[in-house]
C-alpha cells in the first residue's frame, strides 16, 4: 500500500450506489469537476466508469491532494487531471465544467463553503450542466433517522460551523445562483443525492 494514499471506508460502501445515479445524469463526454475530492478514491472509481469524461479532482488540503495524485498514479488512468487546490468557500480558478460533483462536504464544512460551491458551480456550469451533491441532509416533513441526529450532534461538537443542512436551504442557495433542483434520490444509510441543473 502506498503510504501517501488515504482511505475512507465509506467510499467502498457508497461509490457504486452513487455511480448508478451518475450513469443516468452525467453527459456521455465532457469535463467533470469534483469539489472536495478527499482521498481520491471516488474520482478514480468514476473515471474508470466514464472514460470519455475528463475528470478534474480538487481539494484545499495538500495531504488530500497528495493522496489523490497517488490513487490516480496507481490506477493508471489517463482521463484524470492533477488535483487542483480549490477551497469551495474561496475564490475559484477560472474553470468550466459540464458537471460538478461534491460528495460528503456540505455537512463537514461551514455554510460559507456551501454558498461558495453554489456560486462557483453557477459560474462554471453551462446551461443544463449538473451539480451533484451526496450526503446526509434534513428534509422538511420527513423524520430524520436517529443515527443522523446523533451524527449531527457529533459534527457540531467538533466544529460549531458544521452540521447537517436542510435540503430547502441548500436548494434555495442553488436557486440564487441559477441552479434548479431536478430531483432528490434516496440513498442507503440515510443519505441523499441532490441533482441540480444550471438554468
Amino acid at each position: 500500500m502506498n503510504e501517501v494514499r488515504q482511505h475512507a471506508p465509506a467510499t467502498a460502501r457508497n461509490r457504486d450506489t452513487i455511480l448508478a445515479v451518475l450513469r443516468e445524469a452525467l453527459p456521455a463526454k465532457g469535463r467533470a469537476l469534483e469539489v472536495a475530492s478527499g482521498t481520491g478514491e471516488h474520482v478514480v472509481h468514476f473515471a474508470a466508469a466514464f472514460p470519455a469524461i475528463d475528470w478534474q479532482p480538487s481539494d484545499p488540503d495538500p495531504d488530500a491532494r497528495a493522496s489523490i495524485a497517488a490513487w490516480v498514479a496507481d490506477a493508471g488512468l489517463d482521463n484524470i487531471r492533477p488535483p487542483l487546490a480549490l477551497d469551495a468557500a474561496g475564490d475559484w480558478p477560472a474553470i468550466q465544467a459540464d458537471a460538478i460533483l461534491c460528495i460528503n462536504m456540505v455537512h463537514i464544512s461551514s455554510w460559507a463553503a456551501t454558498l461558495g460551491l453554489m456560486r462557483g458551480a453557477g459560474a462554471a456550469l453551462p446551461p443544463g450542466g449538473l451539480l451533484y451533491l451526496y450526503g446526509p441532509y434534513l428534509r422538511e416533513g420527513v423524520e430524520t433517522a436517529a443515527s443522523n441526529l446523533a451524527f449531527d450532534d457529533w459534527l457540531k461538537a467538533r466544529d460549531a460551523a458544521w452540521g447537517l443542512r436542510a435540503v430547502a436551504d441548500v436548494v434555495a442557495a442553488g436557486a440564487a445562483e441559477g441552479l434548479d433542483l431536478e430531483r432528490i434520490t434516496d440513498m442507503p444509510a440515510n443519505n441523499l443525492s441532490l441533482l441540480l441543473r444550471r438554468r
